[in-house]
């Protein structure tokens, strides 16, 4: 690999201790979350306050941290953060639509402990890929049957669970505070400090504005409000302002289900005559003209950012790696591919269980990191992070414990390296 990388396996906490004060320029990651996922035992708690410290000393001043955590245990790992010294500037919000509920049947659950027989009914269907190489399972998985009718307390509680459907993760925005009196003289100084906001807008878009004839002003007593003739103005915006929330396509796809196609909105109302529609008169629209409908039309969606999901992109750079299975305490044998029922089963070559989508960690590391910055992930995993930041342009360290996952993560941030090379 290059000079503009650098991957570190070791404890985490050991190897930040290696790296200068003030020597990084973003922290981009996706820590445990303290819910013994899957059993592993990395994820038995959020990072400690003393491994924030470490991050603190090795970021610059008015750096920034980007964490994801988990909706029960988010709050244990931002208060780690703020001790540490951090300032909490703010909440990103992850949507998604693939999670799958967790919730437990207890109409189901006093059947069992009331002496109601079960069966299981074998897992059936096959499998399938469009033209596009994405695919899933078109499968029944393992079901468990009662062999007898409900008893009086289950009808009770029919239709109850213990769970919601998991379809969000938060992401800590946290900034390191100011070394100097102002954020323009941090930036000049340290060139960190800021939020790239050009650079992650979202879409584009055509904006009228009605001013008035006589007066350039842009305040509200232009809008409508005033004896003005008014005339349009129009300047091309490149992309909305960015948001503290990201939709994943498949959330994009239900909140447009939801919304349905929406434009520019209403223009604000000119000249009334004779009272109105309702007095006999008329209401107009003076000034703006007629409001283009193929303008800025869409779902409501677009005033979001919608990483797109490659599948192909898990075992990138991976073709030399045995399949492993990606749970060893799951038993084999039933089918359903990506179902997330079925997920530890699965064998890959890339058998992190948590990757995050390149598309949603490059956005990240763009919105926060200076042209040529380095971009550190102490808790690297399969390396998702690292190609992203290379994607960007920028310069990557990347820490991991585990050999296993450090080995994915080599191999996946070398092919990264290649692939975007000529890119930059």
């Amino acid at each position: 690999m290059s000079k503009k990388v650098k991957l570190l396996n070791g404890d985490n906490i050991e190897l930040l201790k290696t790296l200068p004060e003030n020597s990084i320029d973003s922290i981009v990651t996706d820590p445990p979350y303290g819910l013994s996922f899957m059993g592993k035992k990395w994820d038995y708690d959020v990072p400690s306050v003393d491994f924030w410290k470490e991050v603190y000393r090795v970021l610059k001043p008015g750096g920034h941290v980007l964490s994801f955590g988990g909706t029960r245990t988010y709050h244990r790992m931002t208060v780690n953060i703020e001790d540490a010294g951090f300032e909490i500037r703010d909440q990103i919000m992850w949507l998604y639509g693939s999670g799958f509920p967790k919730s437990h049947n207890i109409s189901k659950a006093i059947n069992k402990s009331e002496g109601v027989e079960f069966y299981t009914k074998p897992a059936e269907g096959v499998g399938f890929m469009n033209a596009e190489g994405e695919g899933g399972y078109n499968v029944t998985m393992n079901q468990m049957i009662q062999s007898g009718e409900d008893t009086e307390n289950a009808n009770k509680w029919k239709g109850w669970g213990t769970a919601l459907k998991p379809a969000n993760e938060p992401i800590c925005v946290a900034r390191k505070p100011l070394s100097e009196k102002t954020i323009a003289e941090n930036v000049i100084k340290w060139g960190t400090g800021g939020i790239n906001i050009d650079g992650c807008k979202i879409g584009s878009e055509v904006r009228t504005t009605p001013v008035g004839s006589n007066d350039e002003r842009d305040d509200e007593t232009l809008f409508g409000l005033n004896s003005t003739i008014h005339h349009k103005r129009e300047e091309t915006t490149e992309g909305r302002f960015p948001a503290n929330i990201i939709l994943d396509e498949e959330a994009g796809r239900v909140l447009d289900e939801q919304s349905g196609p929406t434009s520019q909105g209403h223009w604000s109302k000119g000249k009334t005559k004779g009272f109105g529609e309702f007095g006999g008169g008329k209401t107009t629209y003076e000034g703006v003209g007629p409001k283009d409908k193929n303008k800025d039309k869409g779902g409501a969606s677009r005033f979001f950012y919608c990483p797109k999901v490659s599948k192909k992109e898990r075992n990138a750079g991976c073709d030399d790696l045995e399949e492993v299975q990606m749970d060893e305490s799951r038993k084999e044998g039933n089918p359903g591919g990506d179902n997330p029922r079925n997920r530890g089963v699965n064998k890959a070559k890339n058998n992190h269980p948590t990757v995050k989508p390149i598309d949603l960690m490059a956005y990240l590391c763009r919105l926060i990191t200076p042209p040529n910055g380095i971009v550190l992930d102490p808790f690297m995993g399969s390396g998702s992070t690292g190609i992203a930041a290379l994607r960007e342009g920028f310069r990557f360290c990347g820490m991991e414990q585990d050999k296993n996952y450090f080995e994915i993560a080599e191999k996946r941030i070398q092919w990264g390296e290649t692939t975007y090379t000529e890119t930059h």
